[in-house]
């Protein structure tokens, strides 16, 4: 399995109730053994980071037309003149609306296509061991 990664920080903007952004830090972190996945962790406060998991796709796709359906929406937008990402994430515990700066995204994903590029994703897993992992964990 190949453990090469990719990672970056990135400067995104929480969207509030009234329309005003409140600045956030979010790392990203893609891995080659895990290549459809690209992990974005926000530090809000002292708190440990939360982590959610997107699809590499999801992000590469949401920057020209609006994707996702239920937890996780993606689509292009405008924010202060600078082209964005906006990324809705829902989950029990409520929802919330980032603004993110395209171009530091897709620097960040480009770099992941550089070290496995679309379609090749199978070639960088182990399916034996994901295979065992989904067989004999329950």
């Amino acid at each position: 399995m190949n453990s090469a990664t990719v990672s970056a920080e990135l400067g995104l903007r929480l969207v509030v109730p009234d329309r005003t952004t409140v600045p956030l830090l979010a790392g990203l972190s893609y891995t080659a053994g895990d290549p459809y996945a690209i992990r974005m962790a926000f530090h809000v406060g002292n708190d440990e980071p939360v982590e959610w998991i997107f699809a590499r796709e999801l992000l590469t796709v949401g920057i020209v037309r609006r994707v996702g359906d239920g937890d996780v929406q993606v689509w292009p937008a405008r924010a202060d003149g600078e082209r964005t990402l906006h990324i809705s994430l829902t989950s029990p515990f409520g929802q919330a609306l980032f603004e993110v700066p395209l171009a530091p995204l897709t620097e960040f994903l480009h770099r992941t296509y550089e070290l496995v590029p679309a379609g090749r994703e199978t070639d960088f897993m182990d399916l034996d061991a994901e295979l065992s992992n989904m067989l004999w964990s329950s």
